[in-house]
């Protein structure tokens, strides 16, 4: 909060009178990092899709998802800040769908199952970027990769 406080050039006590407590805080700056997110995810292809991720590390910084991290950290059970993150999960999800079925064809069998892989190796890669870096989302980039080959076949 001294960080924070400082950067704002304000007290706490009128950060606190804006937001509204910590829950307020941790919601809005959520808030604004979905709509930051999804916009750079607005993207027409797979490859596409894991090139604005590394874009994403690049600029934000690789420190995991800053989603899980708060949902992790409240235990889902402050329900501001889990609406919030369950909020960008199902959106995100939502989106890599409509970029898998752009790819392989909307009426492919196993769509949801090919989403579920990606978003796990797209959920795992921003993890691992963590300690590996960039390479853990070129890594993830090529797993999904032959995924998608494998259902155009």
């Amino acid at each position: 909060m001294d960080r924070l406080t400082a950067a704002a050039d304000m007290s706490s006590r009128t950060l606190y009178k804006h937001i509204g407590g910590k829950t307020g805080l941790v919601t809005a700056v959520l808030t604004a990092r979905d709509e930051r997110f999804m916009q750079k995810i607005n993207v027409n292809s797979i490859d596409e899709l894991f090139n604005a991720l590394a874009e994403w590390v690049r600029d934000e910084g690789a420190r995991g998802c800053l989603f899980l991290r708060a949902y992790g950290e409240t235990g889902g059970n402050t329900p501001e800040i889990a609406e919030v993150v369950l909020g960008h999960k199902a959106a995100f999800r939502n989106r890599l769908d409509e970029i898998v079925r752009s790819e392989v064809g909307l009426d492919h069998i196993n769509v949801s199952a090919l989403v579920d892989q990606i978003l796990i190796l797209i959920e795992g890669a921003t993890s691992v970027s963590v300690y590996q870096g960039e390479g853990a989302i070129s890594a993830a980039r090529d797993a999904a990769a032959v995924l998608i080959a494998q259902a155009r076949s």
